[in-house]
């Protein structure tokens, strides 16, 4: 097994605001990767003294912890408990109904080593991707597209953030795990794993240097840090998004390969 990962933030003067691990149990067992974007507040008030990176650290770390060693939760009830946890962190200290309270979009994975029966899980919340490549080459990427659909039907996506006909975050409500993107492919049938936030994900949405195939190629031929060290050249090419339209000049990066 080889497992690889990267990750910087856009701008080194404020704290990297996503997260990934990955957990290979003692056991032997398979393993899990968890990768987190923070979502990005206005500036503003958000109800929270602690903030995003402080957010994705503590989800994150719960979801790696549980989706690891709670081999018998789905892994979306894993995200459900996560949020619950996490929540009550710092529920006693933190408005949690405020609309900007700190959230993360989510991509997580788990994977047996043994048996006829195992498999592969995924999970998927808002508009990170997880990337796929079977044993027959092929690569497919596996995305909650909501907000995407939202956009390209006119909609403005930022009021309907974790509310019935938008789109859906890791925020504080446990509910919002139902939400994402699962499912499971039986383990024979994968070759390896690979899990981006929006801001690696430039390479191929943003910057389209190639698709989702190519991208799974360069993880493998050259590692995650050449992917990111890559979109950050392109960001700094194009910093006034004159030629390449973005949210932000830059943004942080998270990119991990797992090749099972």
């Amino acid at each position: 097994m080889r497992i690889d990962l990267t990750t910087e933030p856009g701008d080194p003067q404020r704290p990297n605001e996503d997260y990934v691990s990955v957990a290979l149990p003692a056991s032997g067992r398979g393993g899990a990767l968890v990768l987190l974007d923070g979502v990005t507040p206005p500036e503003g008030d958000t109800g929270c003294v602690h903030g995003v990176p402080w957010f994705t650290a503590r989800l994150g770390g719960t979801m790696l912890e549980l989706s690891g060693s709670r081999r018998d939760m789905p892994l979306a009830n894993c995200l459900a408990e996560s949020i619950r946890r996490t929540a009550d962190a710092h529920r006693m200290t933190c408005d949690l109904s405020h609309v900007l309270t700190p959230q993360a979009t989510v991509v997580a994975g788990r994977w047996d080593d043994a048996g006829d029966d195992a498999v592969v899980e995924h999970l998927v919340l808002s508009d990170s991707v997880l990337l796929m490549e079977g044993t027959d080459g092929r690569v497919t990427a596996i995305l909650d597209d909501r907000i995407d659909r939202l956009r390209a039907a006119g909609h403005l996506v930022a009021p309907l953030r974790n509310v019935e006909g938008g789109f859906f975050t890791a925020a504080a409500d446990p509910d919002a795990a139902q939400r994402a993107v699962t499912g499971t492919t039986p383990r024979t049938a994968v070759r390896a794993l690979a899990a981006l936030t929006d801001g690696a994900a430039r390479w191929v949405e943003v910057f389209h240097e190639g698709d989702w195939a190519d991208c799974l190629a360069l993880l493998r031929k050259e590692g995650t840090q050449s992917l990111v060290e890559r979109v950050r050249a392109a960001e700094a090419a194009d910093p006034g998004r004159t030629a390449f339209r973005r949210g932000k000049p830059r943004d942080d990066k998270a990119a991990l390969f797992a090749e099972l």
